[in-house]
């Protein structure tokens, strides 16, 4: 195995439920991850209740590894 290249700094916080923002390199404000849609229905939350709905973690992750 080498060098590591590059280690990522993260740091998620959580706001209320299911709601969370993570400070991201590279990105100036930060990222909000939380429930929408079908998502929302299967955990039975609203989004409304937690501030609208934002894309879930699992969206992230898809388009990461699509891209």
């Amino acid at each position: 195995m080498g060098n590591v290249v590059y280690t990522s700094r993260v740091r998620i916080t959580r706001q209320r439920g299911p709601l969370r923002t993570a400070e991201l390199p590279g990105e100036s404000s930060p990222v909000a991850f939380g429930v929408h849609g079908a998502i929302a229905e299967h955990y039975k939350v609203d989004p409304e209740a937690i501030g609208g709905a934002h894309a879930a973690t699992i969206d992230y992750v898809i388009a990461a590894t699509a891209g």
